[in-house]
């Protein structure tokens, strides 16, 4: 076994955007993210995530409010980097905040952050989170520049875009593993703290949970995909004994 990963835990946050998405379809009152929630807890899940969109396609407000107040929830709240998600963060004050890209033309989250270049506009807007005691991190993907220009907005976390890694092959997957790995160092020695998503599943999720600077991952399509055939509660502990199997070296 590899001392590296010995007593180590990385932690999971389950994404429960996809059980609003069944919800909206009908227009319904269930099913209830926030019961997946639970569920999830229970069933051995660190953390919740959700993503409030700005067209509310899944998402809705009065979510994250009860999510806000169901006692032993650790919230991670995926937003735009927008004046107006910011203050509705601000008022919620969930745990963790990642800013995330955001067009809404997309299915989802099509690619990391493009935090260089973009400095003036996100320090102003991660500071007020920071000073309001909020965790903040920016989901980018794994490219050093990023890496450096989080850190130089004042980010505490960067959450690397695991899916091009999960859509690859061959010789092309062993260069985006090399890549998340180069940028999970890169942003370790600059004092940030690593999470990574999207994408993720059982089958694919061990190189990424054994990197050794991973601290969190936060995966939600496949887990609530997983439990239309098994289960919220099942499919979340697969989940957390295939990143326990990986840590493990088996």
């Amino acid at each position: 076994m590899n001392a590296d990963r010995v007593g180590r835990r990385v932690l999971l946050g389950v994404n429960v955007d996809h059980v609003a998405t069944l919800r909206q379809a009908r227009g319904t009152s269930f099913p209830d993210p926030v019961e997946a929630a639970r569920l999830a807890l229970e069933a051995g899940a660190d953390g919740i995530t959700v993503h409030l969109r700005e067209d509310r396609r899944h998402v809705q407000e009065h979510d994250v409010r009860r999510l806000r107040a169901t006692a032993g929830c650790k919230l991670n709240l995926e937003m735009a980097a927008t004046d107006e998600m910011a203050a509705f963060a601000l008022d919620v004050r969930p745990e963790d905040v990642c800013i995330v890209p955001e067009r809404r033309a997309e299915l989802t989250t099509e690619g990391g952050l493009a935090v260089a270049g973009n400095e003036s506009t996100l320090a102003p807007l991660v500071g007020r989170l920071v000073d309001a005691g909020i965790r903040v991190s920016l989901f980018v993907d794994p490219d050093r520049g990023q890496v450096e220009a989080s850190r130089a907005v004042g980010a505490q976390v960067v959450e690397l875009h695991t899916g091009r890694w999960c859509d690859a092959s061959g010789d092309a997957a062993a260069s985006e593993l090399r890549a998340l790995r180069e940028a999970a160092d890169a942003a370790v020695r600059r004092g940030l703290v690593v999470n990574a998503g999207h994408g993720l599943t059982t089958g694919n999720v061990g190189p990424i949970a054994a990197l050794p600077a991973m601290n969190e991952l936060n995966i939600g399509h496949s887990i609530v995909a997983r439990a239309v055939y098994v289960g919220i509660g099942e499919a979340v502990r697969e989940m957390r004994r295939a990143i326990d199997r990986a840590l493990a070296g088996e």
